[in-house]
């Protein structure tokens, strides 16, 4: 019976690291298809609405979304947003649309998400995935566009990060969490798309959450270990990325470093009442 137990204990502990683990990026090819000459616009005025009434710029640096106090017409607003973005035909769309369009929807659904569970003290507390020990609602089927159900972790792993190769992306899509880059409060467009991903990257890269040090080591966020590979590999590469958005001060003080000695992540609901 002991013995049983320690390996259900052990298979527990195994699932649980799985699902904290990063999928690989697989490319799924249908969503290669765009318009390069498409002249189709899509309209994110409804969420720049949502973020204007209920996303707070807290003074610890951390965008927090007040749950608690979004209006049932704010949620209406929502759901409308999600379902005129469920009719665009986004394979007609400009690569800069589509790209604009996948960031906007994933965290606008991962809003969502939190919305019809709330409270909750953590998105992972939110169970929804199908499967044995898979914990969060990444993997859930939650949307569908031109015919085709997608799940968070669809959009990330599946269509951004492959289609794009960006590792700015890690700092545009939210996850909802006091450890992730701050939900922008901007909506994402054609005409602010490169501009607000490097603003996600410098924002990131020079707070805390992002990187910080204990004496003279190196302790970064998690995103640069589960995602490792679109940071470059190994620590000089991470570090090389981070001196790219690092301010004059940050930048010197990384220049004689090659490795990273920690990582941390702060899995906490970024509402506005969180401490």
């Amino acid at each position: 019976m002991k013995k049983f137990l320690l390996g259900l204990l052990i298979l527990l502990l195994v699932s649980v690291s799985i699902a904290k683990a990063a999928p690989k990026a697989e490319l799924w090819r249908v969503w290669l298809a765009h318009g390069s000459a498409s002249t189709l616009q899509v309209d994110h005025q409804s969420w720049q609405k949502f973020l204007d009434l209920n996303l707070v710029q807290s003074l610890d640096g951390i965008n927090r979304l007040a749950y608690a106090k979004v209006s049932q017409n704010d949620k209406k607003r929502l759901d409308d947003y999600l379902e005129s973005l469920s009719r665009v035909l986004v394979t007609s769309l400009t690569r800069s649309q589509q790209k604009a369009f996948w960031i906007n929807l994933y965290n606008a659904l991962t809003v969502k998400v939190v919305l019809d569970h709330y409270p909750v003290k953590s998105i992972f507390d939110i169970n929804i995935s199908p499967g044995w020990f898979v914990k969060g609602p990444w993997k859930k089927a939650l949307f569908e566009v031109e015919g085709h159900k997608l799940s968070l972790d669809d959009i990330e792993h599946r269509i951004l990060r492959p289609i794009w190769g960006d590792p700015r992306v890690h700092y545009a899509v939210n996850c909802a969490s006091l450890g992730c880059p701050s939900l922008q409060p901007k909506a994402y467009t054609v005409k602010n798309l490169e501009r607000l991903l490097d603003l996600g990257a410098r924002d990131f890269i020079n707070h805390a959450r992002g990187l910080h040090f204990k004496g003279e080591s190196l302790v970064v966020s998690s995103i640069y270990k589960w995602f490792a590979g679109d940071f470059g590999e190994n620590d000089q590469a991470v570090i090389k990325h981070l001196k790219k958005y690092a301010d004059a001060q940050l930048q010197k003080r990384l220049e004689s470093l090659e490795t990273i000695s920690a990582y941390e992540y702060d899995w906490r609901l970024n509402d506005i009442v969180a401490e």
